[in-house]
This record gives C-alpha cells, sequence and structure tokens, in this order.
C-alpha cells in the first residue's frame, strides 16, 4: 500500500470517531497498519480532529521509529504497536474515551454478552485488564498498557475490544475503519447494558447462533455478491 493511501486510511478513520460521537476534543485516536511493509499509520498526538489533514498523519514503524511526518504521533503509539505486534491478524486499532465504555473501563469491569446486538458482534465477554502496578505505570506505560491487553485477552479475534481498567475501551479489526464500527458497537452495548435492570447473559447457544451467522465459513447473514 502506498503511504498516501495509508494516511488518507488512517485520517478517514479518525474523523469517524467524531462522525460517531466517540471523541471530543483531542481525546483518543485510530490507526492502520501496512503489514507487507510494517509500517503504521496514526494521529499525531494533541490535535483537534476538526484541523487535521492527511499530511499530518504520522508514519512509523513496529519499533517505534518515525518513517514520515513532522509532527510527534500520539502518546498512545506504543500501545498500538504492542497490539500490532501480539495479534497478527488486525489491520486497525481505535482507542476512544466514550462514555459508556468508559465506565466500564473505570468501574473496572467487564461487559457479559446480555443479548444478541452483542453477540452478533463479540463471541463472548468484553474483557477488562487487571490495573497496571505502579512500576508499569512509571516505567514504558503506553507499552505496558498493550502487554496488559494482550495478557487479559483470550479471543483477540472474537472479541475485538478490550476495557483498560481505570483507563478506557481499545477495539480493533481487519482495518481502522472496521475498528470504528467495533467501537460504535461496543459504545451501544455498553449503554445497552448500563440501562438494564436485569442482567443475565443470553445462552450459549444463542450467542454461538448470533456470532456463527454472521462470522465464520458458514455465515450466511447478509448477501454474497461473489
Amino acid at each position: 500500500m502506498e503511504i498516501k493511501e495509508l494516511k488518507n486510511r488512517a485520517l478517514a478513520a479518525n474523523l469517524a470517531l467524531v462522525k460517531h460521537n466517540l471523541v471530543i476534543f483531542t481525546w483518543g485516536n485510530a490507526s492502520e497498519i501496512d503489514r507487507e511493509n510494517g509500517l503504521v499509520a496514526i494521529k499525531p498526538g494533541g490535535i483537534k480532529y476538526t484541523d487535521m489533514t492527511a499530511d499530518d498523519i504520522v508514519i512509523v514503524g513496529l519499533d517505534g521509529r518515525i518513517v514520515e511526518g513532522k509532527l510527534k504521533p500520539s502518546s498512545d503509539t506504543p500501545t498500538h504497536l504492542e497490539l500490532y505486534r501480539r495479534f497478527l491478524k488486525i489491520g486497525g486499532i481505535v482507542h476512544t474515551h466514550s462514555r459508556y465504555a468508559t465506565t466500564f473501563a473505570q468501574d473496572k469491569k467487564p461487559l457479559p454478552p446480555y443479548g444478541t446486538t452483542h453477540a452478533d458482534y463479540f463471541h463472548g465477554e468484553i474483557p477488562c485488564t487487571r490495573e497496571l502496578t505502579a512500576e508499569e505505570i512509571n516505567s514504558e506505560y503506553e507499552l505496558n498498557t498493550g502487554r496488559v491487553i494482550a495478557e487479559c485477552h483470550p479471543d483477540p479475534d472474537g472479541v475485538p475490544a478490550v476495557f483498560v481498567a481505570g483507563h478506557a475501551p481499545f477495539t480493533w479489526g481487519k482495518s481502522a475503519m472496521d475498528a470504528v464500527y467495533n467501537s460504535v458497537v461496543l459504545e451501544e452495548i455498553a449503554q445497552m447494558a448500563l440501562l438494564m435492570t436485569r442482567k443475565e447473559p443470553v445462552s450459549q447457544a444463542l450467542l454461538d447462533k448470533h456470532y456463527f451467522r454472521k462470522h465464520g465459513k458458514n455465515a450466511y447473514y447478509g448477501q454474497n455478491y461473489s
């Protein structure tokens, strides 16, 4: 993929976060990886979404070195890079401080699959990480955030989301825009869960049915244009 295209894709995903009311001010970021070339396009740190252009998007290698860009990449870049190194099938990552999903993160609680809306996109509970130790916070904080996400996550392919305890959510997907989509769904199901009075997870049979009818080799939801 050409760097220009990679930057445009990352820009579009970041602007979509604003469109879907997942970020305010400069909170949050989206990135996309070009696996073939080992390059990641990510939002620059502290830049307003309304002011951002494709030229502002920063290109970094998986080792964190800046390949192209005049601005500093997001302070969350080490977290994104660690997830790309750990979860080899993902192509894009989103981090937000959206209200309802962040409530779960700051309450340090996982989100069980309470209904089929959840099951359509996440094949199980959205996990919450353990709290980082003082040593982890004071030494390579963002890198260690990526490490605790990987440490706590049993199924990054089937459940492309996580709550970082005391912090906020991360989602991922096949591309940055796919990660945005998952972030929108996460925010919706988090809101639904907080509004519920009778909180009981769906059966495993219903969870499996809704997830696998959309995902996997025998999926049949939607149209087949092949």
